[in-house]
């Protein structure tokens, strides 16, 4: 079964909000596994185990925070091995001009050097869902769709790893 990491830094509790309202829509795509874990509980080699990656951080001086910096620094030396993979980001901010967007091409341009492959989405939030403040229904709605068409992305192009008659287990 394709698996899914949702890796997250939070500090207020907004970006932690988030995070599980992402993992709500990558869990509405039966035959995904998805796990949800705040970066400091997660270690860098479980990059390597899932097919899809889904960073969320606040937004730091127009950047990702510290904690997920050296999640993706800590990444490096796995260059090359992440190739093919899903990658998408979403990110908080204390206010409209917090930097939510360039957090958010942060996190997905390291993704990106990773070969990973990521879908912007041509409604609501183009580069990931952002949220100032505490999401509000907007935020929630564009968060759970990001796990969505993640999820849903994943499966297309691993499969749900369950068995079909004729296929060899391959969809």
């Amino acid at each position: 079964m394709p698996r899914i990491l949702i890796v997250y830094y939070t500090r207020t509790g907004n970006t932690e909000k988030m995070a599980k309202l992402v993992e709500e829509g990558a869990k509405s795509v039966p035959g995904v596994e998805v796990i949800t874990r705040k970066v400091e509980d997660v270690a860098v080699e479980e990059l390597l185990k899932a097919d899809g990656i889904i960073l969320g951080s606040p937004t730091y001086y127009g950047s990702a925070a510290s904690p997920i910096r050296t999640l993706i620094d800590k990444s490096v030396k796995f260059h090359g091995q992440l190739e093919g993979k899903v990658g998408a980001a979403f990110a908080s901010s204390g206010n409209v001009g917090g930097g939510n967007e360039t957090t958010i091409l942060n996190m997905l341009e390291a993704l990106l050097i990773h070969g990973m492959i990521v879908q912007g989405d041509p409604r609501g939030d183009h580069y990931g869902p952002v949220s100032v403040g505490v999401p509000d229904d907007r935020a929630s709605r564009i968060c759970r769709r990001l796990g969505e068409r993640t999820a849903q992305l994943v499966v297309r192009l691993f499969g749900t790893g369950e068995k079909t008659e004729g296929t060899g287990g391959k969809q």
